[in-house]
């Protein structure tokens, strides 16, 4: 079994993703949890009495952080890079002081595993998700150089809302994905909210979420992009038109897809690939890698949000209702665990493959 000692901090960490980073990691098996940071109304108070009340996750808060002292990430910058070899980067700041921070945390030679979008479009900086685009890493040495660092990078993790999508999609890539339609239906916590925090949501539907259908549309031709140079460039197919949708659901995004094809496979094809999937990183012993990264249902009522956001821990994805469609070639939903594998579990699951693959050392 793989074993690897890494020091690390949450910025953010008082928020709903900092939350569910602090649940993965106080106990976890690779990093160290040392230093929690947020902004500089919690700094100086326990953890515990910076949350307060906001703790929102289905387990307690774990006892050996509730007395750790929460720092302020911008103003005890020096302090964290000392104590931290990676952190954790879900802080609730503009974009430009979002980049600004996470790429002066970078200069400083800590390796930052950002939740944030604000690195995403960054030709340099590679958007993991470990079982689909493992081959991205390799740009990290392009961005060292760019920054002037041995050590020190910036990595991030997608849209939560592609999470549930794109892998369903990304093993028929082999039969030309030409046209995508997807409409998600996205969980309240995907808001950093809950139903006691958020109560106009109960009995309701929000046709809108700010800036979702862009990310939805643009990022997965980011995750399929090629290294070219000494940067990423994203592919230029599928076409994708989404709608995002939040519902009153506390955990789990549901994404309906259709999908044309330029060769159109039959659906025991489009099984079979799904059930044959076979990816690197599940061979490398990570922590949170799910067993099997997609689930199939055969039941017409399945996957459901209660029953099936918690998957393998919340790290799998899952598949249901393929048939095809009148206008598409196929019609299906996927459901993934938008705080788990869509948000800092899926953070944890990128930091632990750059670990076992080297790039948390120096070069």
């Amino acid at each position: 079994m793989n074993s690897y000692s890494y020091r690390v901090g949450i910025l953010g960490a008082t928020g709903m993703v900092g939350q569910r980073f602090v649940s993965l990691l106080h106990d976890h098996p690779w990093f160290k949890l040392t230093v929690l940071a947020a902004s500089a109304r919690s700094a100086g108070k326990s953890y515990k009495e910076a949350v307060g009340s906001r703790w929102a996750m289905p387990t307690p808060l774990p006892d050996t952080v509730a007395n750790m002292t929460v720092l302020d990430a911008v103003a005890d910058f020096d302090r964290i890079v000392s104590e931290v070899d990676l952190i954790f980067s879900a802080v609730d700041m503009s974009k430009d002081e979002i980049r600004a921070l996470e790429e002066r945390y970078a200069k400083a030679e800590v390796a930052v595993m950002s939740n944030n979008d604000a690195h995403r479009a960054t030709p340099d900086v590679p958007m993991l998700i470990p079982e689909i685009n493992p081959e991205h890493a390799e740009v990290i040495t392009a961005q060292r150089r760019r920054l002037g660092t041995k050590r020190g990078f910036i990595a991030v993790k997608s849209n939560c809302s592609i999470q549930s999508y794109v892998p369903a999609l990304h093993p028929l890539r082999v039969y030309g994905l030409k046209d995508v339609l997807v409409c998600t239906y996205q969980a309240i916590s995907g808001a950093g909210k809950t139903f006691e925090t958020w109560p106009e949501m109960l009995d309701n539907v929000i046709p809108y979420i700010g800036g979702e259908e862009r990310k939805s549309e643009q990022e997965p031709l980011k995750v399929w992009g090629k290294i070219e140079g000494d940067q990423i460039v994203p592919a230029t197919t599928p076409d994708i038109s989404a709608q995002c949708i939040r519902v009153p659901v506390r955990d789990g995004h549901l994404a309906a897809v259709y999908v044309r094809f330029e060769n159109k496979p039959t659906r025991e094809q489009i099984l079979e690939a799904w059930e044959n999937y076979d990816c690197e990183s599940a061979k490398l012993g990570l922590p949170h890698s799910p067993t099997r990264f997609l689930h199939y249902f055969t039941e017409d009522n399945r996957p459901q949000t209660r029953l099936d956001r918690d998957l393998e821990g919340g790290m799998a994805v899952s598949i249901g209702r393929l048939r095809e469609d009148s206008q598409y070639d196929y019609k299906f939903v996927c459901l993934s665990h938008n705080t788990l594998r869509g948000a800092a579990g899926g953070g944890v699951l990128m930091a632990e493959f750059l670990a076992a693959k080297g790039y948390l050392d120096a070069e």
